[in-house]
Parts: structure tokens; C-alpha cells; sequence
């Protein structure tokens, strides 16, 4: 079991190279950020570039891998992003895992679109991200030359070269729950991501949360199936922060990041559905993130050792 964090992209860089060191020099696996135009209740506040903030995350560390968690269609293309991304994989040396999924439908999801224009449906996310994710396999493993012509992306001989630090490409961590995210995760992806499902946050039980994501590992499991792949090649990550455990209402001491025993506890507790990575979040006071740093940090260093 790997344990990884969230750095949200929220501080100028005087201030978040520091987390990011932080985060190297504590032991963790992998530090994520979102690739949104801003997020939630952090939407007035600052929020900088996902791409620039891990280009600068790549020359601050040395080891660490980084990625996004998630890029999405809402607001790429994916012949500029494979540039963006085969730069970002050669100024780190190779340690970029590339998040991705169809996103949502928050407000930033609709900046985008003209004055009048519908928000896509769950029908077109689903076609734009089936697109988006074979269009990007393509540039990123064809760097010679790719022509691709779809209903929402197209690509006319786009070259990107010389590709890949990692080869044959930088690995995909598809998010998905729904079956055809699931078939794209088992076609391409290297990693499976999920936050669990998102109905029972806020009235769910812990046991009905990983009653339900053990039914996605199943659907991921008949997916794999169906392309030849054993499900177990895939690693299986849990994003955290959006199951009934993490609540505010959960029980005080009972919340994974309360204490190096609730983390074990709730990281074992899903390790046992298949889960390889679980990625938390790294604190920030007076949000739905806030934690104790000291606590948090003893996780880091302490957590994965009790696990294995």
C-alpha cells in the first residue's frame, strides 16, 4: 500500500514549494494537484495553473512522483495537453502519472462555453472523454505523427517529439465508476481512480461506502475482463476526502486523518478491497481539508509502515 497526498494549488510558489519539498522529504509516494479553473468553496480564492505549478513541483524535488488527479475535457485539448505533458515528463525525469477523467459539473466546468449554451450532458462528457482519452493515447505513444479525425477532437499530423520520458508513454490513472469509464480505464488505463460513491457522503455509513466501492473493483474486474487484462495489473487508487469517514460529522477520533490508528485502520480496511495507493489531502485550515498538521505528518512517515 502506497500513500500519496493532494497539494491544492492555492499558494504562491514562495510559500508551496515548501509543501512540495515537504511532502518529498516526508516519504510520500506521489503529490497530486487538481487541474481546475478554481474549485468549490476555494473558487474566490487563489488558484493557480495545474500544469505550471507541477513543472515548477518537478525542479523543486528529485523523487517524488507527480501528476494531476484529475485533468479533464472540460478545459484541454488533447494535442496542446500531450505537449504540456511530454514537457512536464521530461523536466521531472520521468516521474509523471497523468490523472484524468471525464469531469464534472461544477461552475467551473461551464467558463468555457458562449453566453446561452447548453452544459454538456452525461452522454456527451462520456463520447468527449471516450475521444479525448484515445486521442491522447495516440500523441503520446505515436510522437512521430498523429492524424485522428472525431466528432469533438481532431489532431492533423501533431508531432511530439521525441515523446515520453517514460515509455511507451507516461502512465494514465483513469477516474471512473460508470461502465464505459470503466472500459477505458481497463483499455488504457495503468491506475483506476475513485473517491467512492458520492451519494453517501453526507448520509452513508463507512460499511455502505466500501459495500459500494467494492462493487465498483467488481465492475472494474468484468471490465478488464473483457479486453484480456487482469484486473490486477491495474494499480487501484482511492482519492479520499469524499466517503462518509471524512465527514465533519463522522465521530471525533474516528476520522482516518484524526490519528495514525484511524488512518491504519482505514487504509487496511481498503487495502483489503484491492486499493494499492491512497492519496490524502494535504491539510488546509478552515476548509473541508483542515487537519492537524503534526497528525497528518505522522501518517505520512508512521501509516505505510504499519501497513505493510
Amino acid at each position: 500500500m502506497r500513500l500519496s497526498t493532494v497539494i491544492l494549488p492555492i499558494h504562491r510558489w514562495a510559500e508551496g514549494q515548501k509543501i512540495w519539498r515537504r511532502a518529498e522529504y516526508l516519504g510520500f509516494h506521489a503529490a497530486y494537484t487538481y487541474d481546475h479553473l478554481s474549485w468549490r468553496t476555494f473558487r474566490d480564492g487563489p488558484w493557480f495553473g495545474a500544469v505550471p505549478t507541477l513543472t515548477a513541483a518537478a525542479t523543486a524535488t528529485q523523487s517524488i512522483r507527480l501528476g494531476t488527479l484529475v485533468t479533464s475535457p472540460n478545459f484541454r485539448h488533447p494535442v496542446t495537453l500531450a505537449k504540456e505533458l511530454i514537457t512536464l515528463d521530461d523536466v521531472s525525469g520521468g516521474r509523471v502519472t497523468l490523472g484524468i477523467g471525464a469531469g464534472g459539473n461544477g461552475f467551473d466546468a461551464t467558463t468555457l462555453l458562449k453566453s446561452g449554451e447548453e452544459p454538456w450532458s452525461p452522454r456527451e462528457r462520456a463520447d468527449r472523454f471516450g475521444e479525448f482519452v484515445t486521442l491522447l493515447d495516440a500523441l503520446l505513444t505515436e510522437p512521430a505523427e498523429t492524424t485522428y479525425e472525431g466528432s469533438f477532437y481532431s489532431a492533423g499530423e501533431a508531432r511530439n517529439v521525441p515523446g515520453c520520458v517514460q515509455r511507451p508513454r507516461l502512465p494514465f490513472a483513469v477516474a471512473a465508476t460508470g461502465p464505459r469509464g470503466l472500459k477505458l480505464a481497463a483499455q488504457y488505463g495503468q491506475a483506476w481512480v475513485t473517491t467512492g460513491n458520492p451519494k453517501l457522503y453526507e448520509t452513508g455509513s463507512a460499511e455502505q461506502s466500501r459495500e459500494a466501492i467494492a462493487g465498483q473493483v467488481t465492475k472494474l474486474d468484468k471490465a478488464c475482463a473483457e479486453f484480456g487484462r487482469d484486473a490486477a495489473d491495474l494499480d487501484k487508487i482511492l482519492l479520499t476526502g469524499f466517503t462518509p469517514d471524512f465527514h465533519p460529522a463522522a465521530a471525533r477520533g474516528t476520522r482516518p486523518l484524526d490519528s495514525v490508528d484511524a488512518f491504519v485502520d482505514f487504509a487496511g480496511r481498503h487495502a483489503d478491497l484491492g486499493f494499492t495507493e491512497i492519496v490524502v489531502h494535504w491539510p488546509i485550515a478552515d476548509s473541508v481539508f483542515a487537519a492537524d498538521q503534526e497528525v497528518f505528518e505522522r501518517i505520512a512517515t508512521e501509516g505505510p509502515r504499519q501497513l505493510r
